[in-house]
C-alpha cells in the first residue's frame, strides 16, 4: 500500500440552504412589529427599496429592466422569490430540510405534532427583552395546574389582563363576558392563577394580595384577617385601635406587623416588564353580517415595501464600470426577492389563520366551552403545508377578535379519540373527568384504574389503562392503594 500523497475525485450530494431561503424561514416566525423593524433595516441598506405605494408613472423601460433582471437570476432564487417550488406548489420549506432541523433540535415537537420549544425567531438580545416577564412565568405554569383545557384557556386570558404589579386590572365580569363564559368559570380560573408562583398574583386589591400570601404562609388566622381587612387604620397609624380590633397583646401585634411587612405588595414587579408594551395583534378577525369571517393582516404594523424602478434606471444610466453595474444588479435582485418573500409570508399567514378560524369556529361563535382539540398537523394537512411551517407562522402572532386578543398557539390543544370513534375530545377534558371521578369516590369503594377506564368510556372517552394512569399522575393523584390509605387516615382524624 502506497503512503505517498495523491489526489482523489469524489462526487457527493448535500442539501444547502441559501441565505435567502434561511431569511424566508425566519420571516415566517417574526411578528408584524419585528417585520416592520426588519423592513426598516432593509430600506437603509438597499437604495432601491422604499416604503409606500408603488409609483404609477414608472417608465416602461424600468418595468422591462426589472422583469428581465428577475428572469436572469438563478433558478433557485427565482423560485424563492416567487414563493413557489419546482412542482408549482406554494413554497413550503423543503420537508427534508425541516426534518433535519427537527432532528438537530431547532424545533421540538411532541407526539401530537405541536411545537414545544425552539424555533428560528429572534434571540433574547434581538428582541431587547430584559428577562422573563410575569406573563411568561405564569403561562409556563398554567398547563400543569389547570383541571381542563377550558380553565387553562380562561386563565391564560386573565394572565394577559394582569398589570405589571400582578393585579387583575379589569373587572372579572367584563373578562367573562368577553370570553363568553359564566362568571363562575372565570372565578375558578382566577383562583387557579392565585395558586401560582409568585404568591399574591391575580389579586384585585392590596388586601387580597396580602391575604393570599398570609394563607400561603399558614398565618391567615382571624387576627391576621382583621389586620389585613383594616389596612386603612394601619396607614393612618392608629395602632392602638387596630390592636383592639385584632384582640391581641402588644407582643403578638408586633409580630403580626413584622409578618405583614415581610409580604410583597407588588409581587409582579420582581419580573421584567418586557418594556411595558401592550400586545399588538398581527391578524384582525371580524364577523360578517352573513355569518362569515373577514380575516386581514394588521396593516398598521406592516408597511408596504416596493422597488423604486425609476431610481434603478437612473442609477444604471450613470454606472460606467462593470463593478458598479454588478452591485446595482445584486441590489435589484435582493429587492425583488424581499418584496416577493414578504408577499408570500402574508399569504401563508392568512392561509393558516383562516384554517384555524374554520377549525375553531365554535369558539369564535359561542366561547371557550366550544374549543376543539387541534394540532399543528391537522392544520398543516388541511392547507397542504408542512407542520414546521405552521409552527413558525403561529409563533409570536396574535389574533384579535370580538372576544379579545389571543396568541395563535392558544387554539392548539391536544385530544384523544372519543368512544364512538368519530370525533376527538380534549386530553384536558379527560384529566378533568378523572379528577371528578376520584373526588366523588367513597372511602370504602376506591376506584382502580381499570374501573376508571370503564367509567370514562361510559362518558364517551376511549382511553387505555396506561393513559389513565399517566393522566392521573400528571394531575397529582395517587394510585388506588395510596388513596385508600389517605382516606382511611382522614377518616380516623
Amino acid at each position: 500500500m502506497s503512503l505517498a500523497p495523491r489526489l482523489d475525485l469524489r462526487q457527493t450530494q448535500s442539501l444547502v440552504m441559501t441565505p435567502q431561503l434561511q431569511q424566508a424561514i425566519k420571516l415566517l416566525a417574526l411578528s408584524n412589529l419585528e417585520v416592520e423593524a426588519f423592513i426598516g433595516e432593509a430600506v437603509e441598506s438597499n437604495p432601491l427599496l422604499e416604503i409606500g405605494a408603488p409609483a404609477d408613472d414608472a417608465p416602461a423601460e424600468a418595468v422591462e429592466e426589472v422583469r428581465r433582471t428577475t428572469l436572469e437570476s438563478s433558478p433557485v432564487d427565482q423560485l424563492i422569490g416567487e414563493g413557489r417550488a419546482e412542482d408549482d406548489r406554494p413554497l413550503d420549506i423543503d420537508p427534508a430540510t425541516q426534518e433535519r432541523e427537527r432532528d438537530t433540535g431547532d424545533l421540538e415537537f411532541d407526539g401530537e405534532g405541536r411545537i414545544s420549544g425552539g424555533g428560528e425567531g429572534p434571540t433574547i438580545d434581538e428582541r431587547g427583552a430584559a428577562g422573563e416577564t410575569l406573563a411568561d412565568h405564569l403561562h409556563a405554569q398554567v398547563g400543569a395546574a389547570a383541571a381542563d383545557a377550558s380553565e387553562a384557556f380562561i386563565a391564560r386570558a386573565l394572565i394577559d389582563q394582569l398589570d405589571d404589579a400582578g393585579y387583575l386590572a379589569v373587572p372579572l365580569q367584563e373578562v367573562a363576558d368577553g370570553l363568553g363564559v359564566p362568571l363562575a368559570a372565570a372565578e375558578g380560573a382566577l383562583r387557579l392563577i392565585q395558586s401560582l408562583d409568585p404568591t399574591g398574583v391575580g389579586a384585585r386589591s392590596l388586601a387580597e394580595c396580602l391575604a393570599l400570601q398570609a394563607i400561603e404562609a399558614d398565618r391567615y388566622d382571624p387576627c391576621m384577617q382583621r389586620l389585613i381587612d383594616n389596612l386603612d387604620l394601619l396607614a393612618r397609624g392608629e395602632f392602638a385601635r387596630l390592636r383592639r380590633l385584632c384582640q391581641v397583646d402588644e407582643e403578638d401585634f408586633a409580630g403580626m406587623l413584622a409578618e405583614l411587612r415581610g409580604y410583597d405588595p407588588k409581587p409582579g414587579l420582581r419580573f421584567s416588564t418586557g418594556g411595558g408594551e401592550a400586545v399588538v395583534p398581527d391578524i384582525l378577525l371580524r364577523r360578517r353580517p352573513d355569518g362569515g369571517w373577514d380575516i386581514a393582516l394588521n396593516q398598521a404594523t406592516l408597511p408596504r415595501l416596493v422597488v423604486n424602478r425609476s431610481y434603478y434606471v437612473e442609477l444604471k444610466g450613470a454606472c460606467d464600470d462593470k463593478a458598479a453595474r454588478g452591485w446595482l444588479s445584486d441590489k435589484l435582485a435582493d429587492a425583488n426577492w424581499l418584496v416577493k418573500a414578504l408577499d408570500q409570508r402574508q399569504k401563508t399567514i392568512l392561509k393558516v389563520a383562516a384554517e384555524i378560524v374554520r377549525q375553531q369556529a365554535g369558539f369564535f361563535c359561542h366561547g371557550v366551552a366550544h374549543l376543539r382539540p387541534l394540532t399543528l398537523r391537522t392544520v398543516a394537512e388541511a392547507i397542504s403545508l408542512h407542520e414546521s411551517t405552521v409552527s413558525r407562522v403561529t409563533s409570536n402572532k396574535y389574533l384579535h377578535c370580538d372576544r379579545g386578543t389571543f396568541e395563535l398557539k392558544y387554539f392548539f390543544t391536544s385530544g384523544v379519540a372519543s368512544a364512538d370513534g368519530e370525533s376527538a375530545v380534549s386530553a384536558e377534558a379527560v384529566k378533568a373527568a378523572i379528577r371528578s371521578l376520584i373526588e366523588a369516590e367513597e372511602p370504602k369503594a376506591i376506584l382502580s384504574d381499570d374501573a376508571l377506564v370503564d367509567l370514562l368510556r361510559a362518558r364517551g372517552f376511549d382511553v387505555a389503562r396506561r393513559t389513565v394512569a399517566k393522566y392521573r399522575e400528571a394531575i397529582g393523584l395517587g394510585s388506588s392503594v395510596q388513596r385508600r390509605r389517605q382516606k382511611a387516615l382522614a377518616g380516623v382524624r
